[in-house]
């Protein structure tokens, strides 16, 4: 949604999520800004949400330059960053970025490790917190192990509960839901079916809905309505916090809420507004 905007909108709708009380505000690393960069105008731009890259995609810059630029945020915005890191997929690292798709656990072990042992002679700042675009188990429990905790995208309440019994109880569980808010049932589903169109393509999410018992049907392209159903809240502001607190219900320490709007290039403003004066009832 940022990327589709003007840096200067994008800076005053950050300002404005900050106003209105949410308590962070995430993006991802695809075809748009690079994901460094877009945290470091965010944390200028806000007092007091939380920044957090949902994801920086591992196979954009190397360990060192992740770790010496996350700090650099860290500090910025006296703590409130979070590095989310991931893996992507496939067919978005061989293809666009014309390099060798490695078995994401074993990278990811690999580019913490050279975050870890990067050498750094800036002033004293610490690394951010850091949590993982976590799906299967192997992942989760290498987010347990060496990171902050996890950050599942486009999973169900279930999947909730799964990655909160592999985690335990401390790891951070940071999850996505997405949403549609006040709209008829037709266009309700034509903006779910729009929104996981490229996601119901890329094996990642497409084993781990197999994982949840979703069936090849399931998984045509937009997904079927079952699946839409699943992964999109649909109705009014009490539907969509209700499984918002689902999430919560199920062991997520976070829900970061991703609303549909008509299309990415006009922000869904009117439902931020309408969702954070609903979400303020939401329990932590």
């Amino acid at each position: 949604m940022l990327d589709a905007l003007p840096a200067s909108q994008a800076l005053e709708l950050g300002s404005e999520l900050d106003d209105l009380g949410y308590g962070s505000l995430w993006f991802g690393e695809a075809y748009g800004g690079e994901s460094l960069t877009t945290a470091t105008m965010l944390a200028g731009a806000t007092r007091t949400i939380v920044i957090g890259t949902g994801i920086a995609n591992i196979y954009a810059r190397g360990p060192m330059a992740t770790a010496a630029g996350a700090r650099t945020i860290h500090a910025l915005s006296a703590g409130r960053f979070v590095l989310g890191l991931g893996v992507s997929h496939r067919p978005l690292v061989e293809r666009d970025r014309k390099m060798a798709y490695a078995p994401p656990v074993a990278a990811m072990s690999d580019f913490l490790d050279g975050m870890e042992q990067a050498p750094y002679l800036g002033a004293n700042v610490e690394l951010p917190p850091i949590v993982l675009a976590a799906l299967g188990p192997r992942m989760l429990m290498l987010s347990r192990d060496r990171t902050a905790g996890a950050h599942p995208y486009l999973v169900t309440p279930d999947h909730t509960q799964l990655a909160r019994e592999i985690l335990g109880k401390d790891p951070l569980l940071v999850v996505e839901q997405a949403a549609v808010l006040n709209q008829e049932s037709r266009e309700a589903l034509r903006r779910a079916h729009e929104h996981l169109d490229i996601y119901t393509g890329l094996p990642n999410y497409r084993n781990n809905w197999l994982r949840e018992g979703f069936s090849d049907d399931d998984l045509v392209r937009g997904g079927s309505d079952k699946l839409a159903h699943a992964l999109v809240a649909i109705g009014d502001e009490g539907a969509i916090t209700k499984k918002v607190n689902d999430h919560l219900d199920a062991g997520a320490d976070h829900v970061c809420l991703q609303v549909l709007g008509a299309n990415l290039a006009e922000p869904p403003l009117a439902e931020w507004r309408s969702l954070a004066r609903a979400l303020a009832e939401v329990k932590p």
